[in-house]
């Protein structure tokens, strides 16, 4: 066989191998098919007895294909076998679904590698071939196999990426569910929970998340799996088990900058939506100026603001009704009466007190106190008045702030 010669000026190593050395390989790759299968199964425990038939197929012909496919490149090296690359990256594929990482794939290319060099190697001294030709074969089989595992790496990234997105895919709709009304029952969430790899919390708490205001997407750090997120739609949200809670929002408030979130109140998983919408009330409450501004406010710090504020129209018809006495004075008197009848009603204090918190003379509080006693008369004594009283104007003052123009 001495007048078989390495071919120059070829990158890949096959194409510097003769054509002809083809014909004088495949006759070894009869058996050696078996061979490399039955090494893989005895040194690869992922791959061995109890691997399955059908597996134990698809690496059987994917052995076949790549041994046919190596001589055939040998022999023709324009040939061209995407369809025989497609099981290669099927078995990176099916790592994947089997729960494992690449690295016992990649060991039985190894392993096959190995064997069929070893073959290849007996033949090619059986066959008196040059060694510069061998040595050049033994390269194209390292190179080859190179590229096979590199195709299994293909499939294995594909079959990440087809997971992620039906995971993604499952979480929105489970997003989608927890925030529907009726709410879904306990077994409804716990199937669709299932298969999104989400763990039903005893309780959450839903975010509230302020969109951008130019035309880019919201974007936040990974926050984890426990953590739902809904950054697409045109009022993003999250959904954050209790026990998240405190780590999120140090997350939010880190990120934060040109955008703003409110964090509604735990509620059992049932009544997600309930805190959502208290997030959005604190939300739009912040957006308007009725809460401290902030990036990141919290539900539970105002709540009081979000009971009286909950329903504006009818909070405006439950203020002109308590303060209609006062509807006879002039805006400037209305304005000093409202702010000495709210001070004395929260201090319950007398003339010295109202006086300093309104950094008045107590003279001048005496004066609108005996307004005020003429205005309201027993009004001021029953304790069911004074409550609505004093609710009723912590509710205009916070209105104020909003901008809405209420008049007593």
């Amino acid at each position: 066989m001495s007048q078989l010669a390495v071919r120059p000026g070829s990158f890949e190593p096959w194409g510097g191998l003769p054509p002809e050395l083809a014909e004088l390989i495949k006759p070894e790759f009869g058996t050696l098919a078996e061979e490399i299968v039955e090494a893989i199964r005895e040194s690869i425990p992922e791959f061995g007895r109890s691997m399955g038939e059908t597996y134990e197929y698809v690496i059987r012909v994917g052995v076949e294909r790549a041994l046919t496919q190596f001589a055939d490149k040998v022999g023709d090296t324009n040939l061209t076998v995407d369809d025989w690359d497609a099981v290669h990256r099927k078995l990176g594929y099916g790592e994947y679904q089997q729960g494992r990482s690449l690295d016992a794939l990649q060991a039985a290319y190894r392993l096959g590698a190995r064997v069929a060099w070893r073959r290849l190697a007996d033949a090619g001294l059986r066959l008196d071939i040059p060694a510069p030709v061998l040595f050049t074969l033994g390269e194209a089989v390292i190179a080859y196999v190179d590229q096979l595992a590199a195709l299994s790496v293909e499939g294995y990234a594909e079959a990440q990426a087809h997971a992620a997105g039906a995971r993604e895919r499952r979480r929105r709709q489970l997003m989608q569910m927890l925030l529907a009304d009726p709410p879904p029952s306990a077994a409804a969430v716990r199937d669709l929970a299932k298969s999104a790899r989400w763990t039903v919390p005893d309780r959450l708490t839903a975010v509230a998340l302020e969109p951008r205001g130019d035309d880019r997407d919201l974007t936040l750090p990974d926050l984890g799996p426990a953590v739902l997120v809904d950054l697409e739609g045109a009022e993003p949200c999250l959904l954050v088990p209790e026990s998240q809670l405190e780590r999120t929002e140090g997350a939010l408030r880190t990120v934060l900058h040109s955008s703003r979130a409110a964090v509604g109140l735990p509620v059992s998983v049932p009544d997600a939506r309930r805190s959502l919408r208290w997030a959005r009330r604190a939300l739009s409450l912040l957006r308007r100026g009725a809460l401290s501004p902030a990036h990141v406010v919290r539900c539970a710090d105002h709540l009081s603001t979000l009971m009286l504020l909950a329903d504006e129209p009818l909070v405006e018809m439950f203020a002109e009704r308590r303060l209609a006495p006062l509807r006879q004075l002039t805006v400037k008197q209305q304005v000093r009466l409202s702010e000495t009848l709210l001070a004395w009603l929260e201090t319950r204090g007398g003339a010295p007190e109202v006086a300093s918190r309104l950094q008045v003379h107590p003279q001048t509080v005496r004066y609108r106190l005996r307004q005020l006693e003429a205005l309201f008369g027993e009004q001021l004594h029953d304790p069911d008045a004074r409550f609505e009283l004093e609710s009723a104007l912590r509710a205009v003052a916070r209105l104020h702030t909003v901008g809405t123009q209420t008049s007593a």
